[in-house]
């Protein structure tokens, strides 16, 4: 194993860690405190969420000798911060967390599952997808109107990141949101007069499962998961050679996320976007010698599980408004890429602009949000269209 070691796999898994963690934070953040978490149980869900990033980041490339880098489920995030807290509190969405994660852990023991998951048209999931992060994805243009002065230079710095290399934008966005912080309050804050510990509460929150919890949250926050995260994952494993036996990798990630999920973190999956990154030349000119980049990684964001608590405390000084929109800007990319593959087929465009627009609407029937009832519209209209032709 030490000889597979090379100095670009170094380098390539700490820039991927930094660029994974620096771009999806404020989303992780957002999701679980929208879901009723408090700034403490928020920081819990935070470090448990990267330390089983971190752990199942170092153990899978270490076990399979391919860059099977993990990562936590940013639109899965990114669809919990759309969400409302459920009657229950934030139990009831940790009930709906363990849901997801044993959804995962089923996937991973029966291939019939994942089948069916795969049966689903992909524009149709993909649809779901942009429904879901359409919504963040407004909070940078609300929030340009609501605090122009705070959230202007993060998005100059956006900007300029973006022009230098598309993966600095977000990093230099980061950058700049620390500096309005520190413009913008008071230095006597326990966030910044060292009032703040580097280990937060470990409290197990108690579940409470519910059906209305599972249609609402579980199901559609396990399907997020799987055709955002798992299938582009594989995707971009197989796009670079390397043979990814998906069951064994579902079992583990889904494992993780079970035993993090008690503590209000979501899930753990395959990375797609910091992936790419460690699976591709700039890791290493050897393949074999690249899942040293995403053991790397795996050990950056074990590090970076320590720094929950200061980081929670820094975003809770932030303005609400401002922390959305720097999630925001983080999944434009995400967006752009759903929205494309969801009409891609000229024959099929009614069932994915369906799903889309009732995921996207925030619309809730019978207590079931419109994650659920976008897929149930847009399924029967592809399944209908499909007959017809």
């Amino acid at each position: 194993m030490i000889r597979d070691f090379s100095v670009p796999a170094l380098y390539m898994g700490l820039l991927a860690a930094f660029v994974g963690y620096a771009a999806s934070f404020a989303i992780v953040l957002a999701g679980i405190t929208a879901v009723g978490a408090t700034p403490a149980q928020a920081a819990t869900g935070l470090f448990f969420a990267t330390l089983g990033m971190g752990l199942c980041g170092i153990w899978l490339p270490a076990v399979t000798r391919i860059p099977a880098a993990v990562a936590w489920s940013m639109p899965g995030a990114a669809f919990l911060a759309a969400s409302s807290p459920l009657p229950g509190g934030f139990g009831e969405a940790v009930g709906a967390l363990i849901l997801c994660a044993a959804m995962i852990v089923l996937t991973g023991i029966v291939p019939a599952v994942g089948r069916m998951v795969a049966a689903i048209p992909k524009p149709i999931a993909n649809a779901l997808l942009a429904g879901v992060l359409l919504q963040i994805c407004f909070s940078p243009a609300l929030a340009l109107g609501t605090i122009p002065l705070l959230v202007l230079p993060v998005l100059v710095a956006w900007l300029v990141g973006l022009a230098i290399n598309r993966l600095a934008a977000m990093p230099f966005a980061i950058i700049a949101f620390v500096a309005v912080l520190y413009a913008s309050v008071d230095g006597s804050e326990p966030a910044l007069s060292g009032g703040v510990t580097w280990f937060p509460d470990l409290a197990i929150v108690p579940p409470i499962f519910t059906f209305q919890a599972f249609v609402s949250i579980a199901l559609p926050l396990y399907l997020v998961t799987m055709a955002g995260q798992n299938i582009p994952g594989f995707a971009v494993l197989e796009l670079n050679n390397y043979t990814a036996d998906r069951q064994p990798l579902l079992r583990t990630t889904g494992l993780t996320s079970l035993v993090i999920a008690p503590f209000g973190a979501i899930p753990v999956n395959m990375s797609a976007v910091t992936a790419a990154m460690m699976a591709g030349q700039d890791a290493g000119h050897d393949p074999a010698g690249r899942y040293w980049a995403a053991m790397i990684a795996g050990m950056a964001y074990t590090v970076l599980a320590f720094a929950a608590a200061i980081v929670t405390s820094l975003a809770s000084l932030a303005p609400t408004a401002l922390i959305t929109s720097v999630a925001g800007l983080a999944l434009i990319p995400a967006l752009v890429g759903s929205i494309s593959a969801a009409f891609s087929e000229p024959a099929q465009q009614e069932g994915p602009a369906l799903t889309f627009l009732i995921a996207a609407s925030g619309m809730t029937l019978f207590g079931v949000s419109g994650a659920f009832w976008g897929i149930v519209a847009g399924g029967i209209v592809w399944i209908v269209k499909a007959r017809k032709g």
